[in-house]
């Protein structure tokens, strides 16, 4: 049987869904995920393929420079505000969807904790996944 990921923004104004599997699963603790997300990280199921992903309505985005100079691009619902997905222009191919916008979140199997250096003690992830200082290469 074939796992679908399915979810969207928190009005139902855009919606995604693909077949696809995860290729990376985390938690981001960099300083631009905490503060789109509102709290002490963001958490993503990231895609190979963004050709993959069906996704009805239209998202607006904004744009920051990462740490590496790559530009991110986060994009959400210009009616309610949820973040909807990640991507970047270093690799455009990939989409990162927030975890939480998931119909079923606990389809995210977090596999590492990333930027793990600017966390907070008070955003306490499990203490089992592998930590990382900034994302890991390879």
């Amino acid at each position: 049987m074939t796992k679908i990921y399915r979810g969207g923004c928190a009005c139902g104004a855009i919606r995604y869904e693909t077949t696809s599997e995860p290729i990376f699963e985390n938690h981001c603790q960099c300083r631009d995920c905490q503060k789109q997300s509102g709290t002490g990280h963001a958490s993503y199921l990231t895609f190979a393929n963004r050709t993959d992903m069906a996704m009805t309505g239209e998202t607006h985005s904004w744009r920051v420079a990462s740490d590496s100079g790559n530009e991110k691009i986060y994009a959400f619902c210009p009616t309610c505000g949820a973040p909807v997905y990640l991507s970047t222009v270093a690799m455009p191919d990939f989409i990162a969807v927030s975890a939480a916008s998931l119909d079923d979140p606990g389809q995210f199997k977090p596999q590492v904790v990333t930027y793990a250096a600017r966390g907070h003690a008070w955003d306490t992830l499990d203490p089992s996944l592998p930590k990382f200082e900034g994302m890991p290469h390879g």
